[in-house]
């Protein structure tokens, strides 16, 4: 499948560059592109003491329709200036490219290749991957690949050139990512940050045509010793993603909790059930052995890895719904579920009032509707506002809602009723803004006293399930 993109942002940050600047800029306007891409140049001023800032106010004269220049209010790093240029960025594709002519522009259809033909996210280009190749230092190339072994050793994963510079994303997958290093920790950081996420990744050999330190190279060794430690820092960093993202992935790791809020849904599931909002998949991976699904989500993010993940399942569909757009649920009425589930999705819709009315006019009577969210405005705090959710839901106003919108409402009861009180020491009293997955681990582990615990204990839980029937 061929996805279809618009425009390519060139991110190019430039420190003292003003002998190279001219033909860097040249080749790049030169360098051959996919059909129907347009292109922009986002160049960005690192402080620079000689007259690149004056070279690039020329050169954006020259060419103001593509070129668009920004200054650095001092030097502060290769990798403050790539987070600039991401900020001023409009394109839906995105390519790095240094100031020099190390890394030759005409290399840019190989490296969109696998993105354009829909099979990746992120694109490196490796220097070390089987192409013809100019002669480089013994030492920095062995230096190279030493971080590149720890970081694919950390990381899981098996690059060839972590620390190359070109690297070619997706900007959905670029801009998902929050990044902080200043300088050369850029490389390590996207690297960690890129397989955390677990975007589709693909690696295109290149030519390089490296420079001495004489010819102005800039990296020094006191950056590979930093590079070591932000390998380390950045793959056990939570502060990958946004905190959805983060927390469904720490969710991962508890499969027995994932089981438990599986089972405790799982007498009103029927054969062909839709699940809405299946995010990273944890409890999708149990509604699939159901006789038909129908697997949604507004994020393609969350849906390409499932559906590349499952793509030899006949009994599932995959469709991206966004349940605030009414022409979305189309999807829905064409697969016709007898059950509809979406657990810890409604608290994320302002208008949840609106979407329950939607729901109730795209599915066929008798269609049962099954609903977890988040219990007791009490709770509410720092970490739900992270988290995306609009509200807690308090006794009585989920089933409310559903009967509002026309549903009849057949079974309401709690659920989690330990994690209510971990949830009010950590958040409520604590002010975590993450899960962490040691906490999710830890919480797995206890998950079979947890399930006991709601048979036995009064009260209330961290969460409450609504089943409801359109009649």
């Amino acid at each position: 499948m061929t996805a279809k993109f618009t425009k390519l942002s060139i991110l190019m940050a430039a420190y003292n560059e003003e002998e190279s600047l001219r033909s860097c800029t040249a080749a790049v306007l030169a360098a051959p592109l996919p059909a129907g891409l347009a292109r922009e140049i986002i160049m960005v001023n690192d402080g620079s003491k000689d007259a690149t800032w004056d070279v690039m106010q020329e050169l954006a004269s020259a060419h103001p329709e593509t070129i668009r220049i920004f200054s650095q209010p001092a030097n502060m790093g290769k990798g403050a200036a790539i987070r600039r240029a991401i900020a001023e960025m409009s394109g839906d594709l995105a390519i790095f490219q240094d100031a020099d002519l190390e890394y030759d522009p005409g290399e840019y259809p190989r490296m969109l290749g696998p993105i354009i033909d829909g099979k990746a996210d992120v694109v490196f280009g490796s220097r070390f991957a089987g192409a013809e190749r100019k002669v480089l230092l013994f030492w920095h190339t062995q230096v190279n690949k030493f971080l590149t072994f720890l970081s694919n050793m950390l990381n899981d994963t098996n690059w060839t050139d972590m620390e190359t510079c070109y690297k070619a994303f997706t900007a959905t997958a670029l801009k998902s990512m929050p990044l902080f290093s200043n300088r050369f920790g850029i490389e390590p950081e996207i690297t960690a940050k890129v397989a955390r996420n677990r975007f589709r990744m693909f690696e295109v050999p290149i030519n390089y045509n490296g420079r001495g330190y004489e010819e102005g190279k800039k990296i020094s060794w006191k950056d590979g010793v930093a590079a070591l430690w932000f390998i380390f820092k950045y793959r056990f960093s939570s502060n990958y993603s946004d905190p959805g993202k983060v927390t469904l992935d720490a969710i991962e790791q508890a499969p027995k909790f994932n089981r438990w809020m599986y089972e405790s849904v799982k007498p009103w599931i029927g054969k062909r059930v839709a699940e809405l909002g299946c995010g990273r998949g944890n409890l999708s991976n149990f509604f699939r052995r159901h006789e038909h699904v129908l697997l949604t989500d507004y994020r393609e993010d969350y849906l390409a890895p499932l559906r590349a993940k499952w793509s030899e399942k006949r009994n599932l569909r995959f469709a991206k719904l966004d349940m605030t757009v009414r022409d979305d649920y189309r999807a829905l009425t064409d697969f016709a579920p007898d059950t509809v589930v979406f657990l810890n999705v409604l608290e994320h819709l302002e208008d949840d009032r609106g979407v329950l009315k939607y729901l109730f006019d795209h599915i066929p009577s008798g269609c049962r509707l099954v609903v977890l969210v988040p219990f007791g405005m009490k709770l509410f705090s720092q970490f739900d506002k992270e988290l995306g959710h609009f509200r807690r839901y308090d006794k009585g106003e989920l089933d409310g809602k559903m009967s509002e919108a026309g549903f009849e409402v057949e079974q309401q009861f709690y659920f989690n009723k330990a994690g209510r009180i971990a949830w009010y020491i950590a958040n409520t009293i604590g002010g975590q803004k993450r899960l962490t997955p040691l906490q999710l681990r830890i919480y797995n582990f206890l998950t079979p006293l947890f399930r006991v615990w709601d048979k036995i204990a009064p009260g209330t839980g961290l969460s409450t399930v609504a089943v409801c029937r359109k009649p």
